[in-house]
């Protein structure tokens, strides 16, 4: 599928506007990161028509990406960088309001780029800054200063260091205390969203404020460490991917599509990244939104650290 082929949808914030591709290729290590393996891979990805890369500090997969941008351009698969849309992440041992800038500057390093499309804070929590063993104990959480925070990334933003800003895995009261002092509203929240996870209060919620929905994990994360297999082992949903001659996996994300949401979805299987681009030219029935409706719901990514007090209330 070509690049123009991929549907779009339209960020706004105080100072800019522009498109964002529904589907982002996600770059999170299922192990160590191998940089070689990742660089193929993004390079087979602007092959196959993605333009929407999604990384993250805590991946480890920041350099690898950027070497695929630089080859990309020498090769003139793409004529500029202006063509990508690039999403980073603040880690949580940076979520400090005199870290965001520092933190921000080293991914662009890494990444060899001069700025980021989207930069988002990861959790909202703050975890003692250091070099610690995943998931993090108890011990090592501290006081998350999301005012200050925010106001950090907000002058990341003034600062053109990155186009927009916004947030992964808040919840709707997290939400709602970040509206209640932002001067730039977050641009995206990137949660975890599937057909066994529906999100539909958080959905409504940011339908009506205006913030756009990124679904990490749309197939369950199936291989990851913390990943499970509810989604790809679903017997509703085989059903479905049979009467449709589709796979699950595409049939998990025409059904983000068709919610309304965009997606990251990770792949370095060149078939896979072809099929996971193949949602847009047919439709699911009412039938088969019902029969998803009635799937057990259960959230899959508890998040980095052994236990977060009230971390998912709201």
């Amino acid at each position: 599928m070509s690049a123009s082929k991929i549907p779009q949808v339209v960020l706004k914030s105080s100072s800019n506007q522009s498109n964002m591709p529904v589907i982002a290729f996600g770059t999170a290590a299922v192990t160590n990161n191998d940089g070689e393996i990742t660089k193929v891979a993004v390079i087979e990805a602007i092959k196959s028509g993605y333009r929407h890369f999604d990384t993250a500090s805590i991946y480890g997969s920041e350099e690898a990406l950027g070497e695929a941008i630089e080859e990309a351009l020498q090769l003139g698969l793409i004529g500029s960088r202006d063509e990508l849309f690039i999403t980073s992440k603040l880690w949580v041992t940076d979520n400090f309001p005199h870290l965001v800038l520092p933190a921000l500057q080293k991914s662009l390093q890494t990444l060899k780029l001069e700025y980021l499309d989207l930069y988002l804070i990861h959790w909202p929590i703050s975890v003692k800054p250091g070099n610690w063993e995943l998931p993090y104990a108890e011990e090592l959480i501290t006081t998350f200063d999301l005012k200050g925070v925010w106001t950090s990334m907000e002058e990341c933003q003034k600062l053109g260091l990155t186009k927009y800003i916004g947030v992964s895995n808040f919840t709707r009261k997290k939400l709602e205390d970040l509206l209640s002092f932002a001067i730039i509203p977050p641009s995206v929240n990137q949660v975890e969203m599937n057909p066994v996870w529906h999100q539909k209060k958080l959905k409504e919620y940011c339908e009506a404020k205006g913030i756009i929905i990124t679904a990490f994990s749309p197939l369950g994360a199936k291989g990851a460490s913390w990943g499970s297999n509810e989604v790809m082992d679903s017997e509703i949903l085989k059903q479905i991917a049979e009467e449709h001659g589709k796979n699950i996996a595409q049939v998990c994300l025409r059904w983000l599509y068709e919610q309304g949401v965009t997606m990251a979805v990770k792949s370095y299987n060149k078939e896979r990244m072809k099929q996971n681009m193949e949602i847009f030219d047919w439709s699911l029935a009412k039938d088969d939104h019902e029969k998803i409706d009635q799937i057990k719901q259960i959230r899959v990514n508890n998040g980095p650290v052994v236990f977060i007090p009230n971390l998912w209330d709201g």
